[in-house]
């Protein structure tokens, strides 16, 4: 029998970061930095290379692009990460720190107020949450650690235990919503968590690799996101823990 749904776990960038600047502007840099460096690349040839880091389930996508364009030269692979490093502060004053998706606000606030836990479970810097303050977003949060304070990283799944270890209920009484099949939908589903992915920016195409991985929703906006939400409250997928033979 299902459990109940008490709580809803967001992953940060996609669901509700949008992230849409910053993934164009560090794409933007990467192209840039390989150039002044001396490798002539082509806006086709790095798109290539980004469907293929998405594709293979690269878990630090930019690592991976760098990598397989600099073809494993680890001096320019330095080059171009430190100065992918140094222009974050222009990235984020660009962007404004965070791209807060329209009308998420106002749904946490609804889920908040129906009773549901809500918690963070994100591969994010520690200071991302000071971020959502300024945003009048965190508060609805009861659970608030992510990746850099916990030094955990999906697709670990002990992150999100650690996520429902801080909102005192069971994997399987939540919800997961991420925008990565590999980071959000895989480890979820391994703990019997119900899914949605938000179809959202770099990963919008990635695809499950069978289906134990896809989702139980895909939704592609905030209404639809309430929607989903509330149906798997009303109705909870019957989804079990993926601990089967390989």
């Amino acid at each position: 029998m299902p459990y109940k749904i008490k709580a809803v776990l967001f992953d940060v960038g996609g669901p509700l970061d949008t992230e849409k600047i910053m993934d164009r502007e560090i794409d933007e840099q990467i192209k840039a930095s390989f150039r002044s460096n001396g490798l002539a690349i082509s806006d086709g040839e790095y798109d290539a290379v980004n469907r293929w880091a998405v594709d293979v389930f690269a878990a630090k996508t930019y690592h991976s692009i760098i990598w397989k364009i600099a073809q494993g030269d680890m001096k320019l692979i330095e080059r171009v990460e430190s100065e992918l490093m140094d222009t974050v502060p222009q990235r984020d004053q660009l962007r404004g720190d965070f791209e807060l998706r329209e009308g998420m606000t106002e749904l946490l606030a609804e889920l908040s107020a129906e009773g549901l836990l809500l918690g963070l479970a994100a591969n994010q810097p520690a200071g991302t949450v000071t971020k959502m303050e300024r945003f009048g977003v965190a508060h609805y949060f009861t659970y608030r650690e992510v990746s850099g304070s916990i030094n955990l990283r999906k697709p670990d799944p002990r992150l999100l235990l650690h996520s429902c270890a801080g909102l005192g209920i069971e994997p399987q009484e939540a919800i997961m919503i991420g925008d990565r099949i590999d980071n959000d939908i895989v480890p979820a589903r391994m703990l019997g968590m119900a899914t949605i992915r938000f179809v959202s920016g770099r990963h919008s195409n990635q695809q499950p690799r069978s289906w134990n991985e896809a989702p139980h929703a895909d939704v592609d906006s905030v209404d639809e996101l309430s929607e989903a939400i509330h149906r798997f409250i009303a109705h909870p997928p019957n989804v079990t823990r993926d601990d089967g033979p390989e």
